[in-house]
């Protein structure tokens, strides 16, 4: 067909404002496009092999090419290839209906927003013409360069590879009846995640299929040729037959070749229109046999084998994103845009079909659009341990929570990669079992569970994740050391709840077996420094790490973890019997300013000068006498904490004993970005109130972890200050040899805190 530049007419719809080219008639359109091919009201086509659905499939395909580079190249930059290679599969898709539609891929998001503009999502976010499409691509306040669910009618962000498998798990399990496709690159598909945990997944959920692959294997990857590309067809099927799918539904674009391209890989859009159509048919009748498949109870997987870029500007991995020199003004450009050019009836053709499919927009339909609705909690049955009683085991009172939570809310999950038991959390096994084709009481294995226990941290974090994001409950429970191989998914998905355009509730995590507790592992289970991450994620404004003392300080946490929205909630606690130091009511205070005052002791009368035992604290105590702030993150740090104000207290010097349980109420309110958020939450403790907390003659920060997490400590205390705070790991016989080694000891303590009065 060919192109020309469009005229201003009376006739030209108002949304193809800004395309550049329209094209001549397209062969056949007489004769198959002049009806739509979803009747009105009908959602779908009614027959895969119909020409005309056929015929309007393949204008859909070309559409979403010609606007995912005209789009891409308003502002020279974006990545048209990795899409273009399956536009006829995604095409398909709507075609039949399917608009819950997810991608592991966020280099796919041009064509992404190409297609939620087509159904008119795009509206809903004032964008009703290509040339305000093409304005606010890439743009603040916009349609940003990867996914996220801030976009109408787009279900879960997609950046770093690896996700998005996780993210149609958790809608899979939690909407049995609807089909949930994900595209995934052959260069994603060599990450070591999406396989392993769609194994895991259907070994624990074998009835839940209802989830699709869509492998676009196109041979390249972002830069380079993908490691797959050398496979056979035999080859490739086998591979996804050997991870247990049973429908692997293969469309090579080859087979369909009228032009004797060299290579395995082949452009769709070079064929005759006979064999383009050819191919669109095939592609059709193979997704919707894939599509019954896997809804119909058989885990399966479609592949499209089209080479990377067909239709657009270039090929290959060449044809992955735009450069600078790109632009709608280049020849090479204008010459793509023309060869994918539609005529106007074939662009409200298109738009017709795809704003029926799926019964409307899929901003008005997709599950993501709608929020969840919960089981009632009721009120969790808390239990208030007496202080200076007998010494509880944190994470094991939070467990008998946990486990009441589930048995409220059949839809919640708990996941963990190194077992519960070794966490202290055996509780949570007992009552809500973990998922296992094998009944086994003895390991409390059920296949009915509601414990999810894949030894990958990326999958226990991507379903627990994926859940919370999708509307449900869930708790991800990991050891400190590990949970670092989880985090790429928790992160994507709680800087997405900042921005959802719904509520829904917080991702929460349990951080147990922190370094301090892992002397005789050594170093390799002594990683604390994941909370370097999320002190710098604290300014997000909706991560909020907790750091409860004790076992009734838990229960409050988790208590008011479950009544938040769109927060990232990160709970870290020992699984050591340590003693009660709060009641309910200081945790309350905590969680509301940041801190609670855990002791505090006063500095004697000035001790006469015979008394003094040194030349450093004779000096003290001839002035004023003196007051130490310990401002502590952590359970078993205080115990070194409270040995050093009692040797203070002898050396004449007063103290207080500061437990800081919610970090991120202490930042002053400019520090973060928290009235950015879709649930802003702008709590943080006034200068007063943060003064009566912290005021002293010196301060000293004590943390088991990464010293960044007293960043808001720091930034606001006007005393001579210091911080106390974890170096390095080492093989150890006990807790105290450990801190030792990191210096964190009552002697050391004191001796900086007299240096510092001084």
């Amino acid at each position: 067909m060919t192109a020309t530049t469009p005229k201003a007419t009376s006739i030209t719809p108002a949304f193809c404002e800004g395309i550049q080219y329209f094209g001549d008639a397209v062969p056949g359109f007489e004769t198959y496009g002049k009806t739509p091919a979803i009747a009105e009201g009908a959602g779908a086509i009614a027959d895969s092999a119909d020409p005309a659905a056929v015929f309007q499939t393949l204008l859909a395909a070309d559409a979403l090419r010609y606007l995912t580079l005209q789009i891409t190249g308003s502002k020279a930059s974006g990545h048209p290839g990795g899409f273009a290679s399956q536009a006829e599969a995604y095409s398909a898709l709507v075609m039949l209906g399917h608009k819950n539609i997810l991608t592991e891929v966020g280099h796919h998001a041009p064509g992404f927003y190409s297609a939620m503009f087509l159904d008119r999502s795009l509206e809903d976010m004032g964008i009703e013409n290509v040339q305000q499409l093409r304005d606010r691509f890439r743009e603040q306040h916009g349609l940003l360069g990867h996914l996220s669910g801030y976009i109408p009618g787009i279900l879960a962000p997609a950046g770093p590879l690896g996700q998005g498998q996780h993210f149609a798990m958790s809608a899979a399990l939690l909407h049995r009846d609807k089909l949930f496709p994900f595209t995934m690159g052959d260069g994603g598909m060599g990450e070591p995640y999406p396989m392993s945990s769609m194994a895991h997944f259907h070994t624990a959920y074998p009835t839940v299929t209802n989830f699709l692959p869509v492998l676009v294997w196109n041979g390249f990857s972002q830069e380079h040729h993908s490691m797959v590309s050398t496979k056979t067809n035999a080859e490739m099927i086998a591979y996804w037959q050997g991870n247990g799918f049973e429908e692997v539904i293969l469309v090579d674009a080859k087979d369909f070749d009228d032009k004797q391209q060299p290579g395995d890989y082949i452009d769709s859009t070079a064929f005759s229109i006979q064999q383009r159509l050819a191919f669109t048919q095939a592609v059709l009748v193979a997704v919707d046999r894939a599509a019954k498949s896997a809804l119909g109870g058989k885990l399966t997987v479609f592949i499209i084998k089209q080479l990377k870029g067909a239709g657009v500007h270039a090929r290959g991995a060449k044809s992955h994103n735009l450069y600078p020199k790109d632009t709608l003004e280049s020849q090479h450009i204008i010459d793509a845009l023309k060869g994918r050019a539609l005529p106007i009836e074939a662009w409200e053709l298109v738009r017709t079909n795809c704003e029926r499919a799926g019964g409307g927009p899929a901003a008005k339909t997709a599950v993501t659009e709608f929020q969840l609705p919960l089981a009632d909690l009721g009120e969790l049955p808390l239990e208030e341990y007496a202080i200076g009683g007998e010494a509880k085991v944190s994470t094991t009172a939070m467990g008998r929570l946990v486990g009441k939570v589930g048995e409220s809310d059949r839809a919640f999950i708990v996941t963990n990669a190194d077992g519960n038991e070794a966490s202290g959390i055996a509780n949570i096994n007992q009552a809500l079992k973990i998922i296992h084709p094998t009944t086994d009481d003895l390991y409390n294995q059920s296949p009915n569970g509601q414990v999810y226990e894949p030894l990958s941290e990326d999958a226990c974090a991507g379903l627990a994740v994926g859940l919370s994001l999708m509307g449900a409950r869930s708790l991800w429970c990991s050891y400190e050391s590990f949970a670092i191989n989880g985090l790429p998914i928790w992160q994507t998905v709680t800087q997405a709840m900042a921005e959802l355009r719904r509520p829904t509730p917080a991702t929460i995590t349990l951080f147990t077996a922190g370094a301090l507790e892992q002397g005789r592992n050594g170093w390799t289970h002594q990683r604390p420094e994941i909370e370097a991450y999320f002190a710098a994620m604290m300014r997000n404004g909706n991560v909020f790490p907790l750091f409860p003392p004790d076992a009734n300080s838990i229960q409050v946490c988790y208590d008011w973890a479950l009544t938040t929205k769109n927060k990232g909630i990160v709970i870290t606690a020992s699984k050591s019997p340590l003693p009660i130091r709060t009641t309910f009511e200081q945790t309350k205070q905590g969680l509301e300013k940041g801190a609670v005052v855990l002791q505090e002791i006063h500095p004697p009368q000035p001790l006469n000068q015979g008394e003094a035992k040194t030349e450093i604290e004779t000096s003290l105590n001839q002035g004023q006498a003196k007051k130490v702030v310990f401002a502590v993150i952590g359970d078993m740090t205080l115990i070194p904490v409270f040995e050093a104000a009692v040797a203070l207290e002898k050396a004449g010097i007063g103290s207080r004993i500061i437990s800081i349980i919610n970090p991120r109420r202490l930042y002053r309110s400019s520090d973060v970005a928290w009235d950015t958020c879709s649930e802003p939450d702008g709590g943080f403790i006034s200068d007063a109130d943060f003064d009566r907390l912290f005021s002293g003659d010196a301060l000293i920060g004590v943390i088991g972890g990464a010293s960044g997490m007293l960043e808001p400590v720091m930034l606001r205390s006007n005393c001579r200050r210091d911080t106390f705070a974890w170096k390095r790991g080492e093989t150890t016989a006990t807790a105290g040899q450990l801190m030792a080694f990191n210096g964190l000891t009552a002697e050391a303590l004191k001796k900086r805190a007299i240096e510092l009065l001084n």
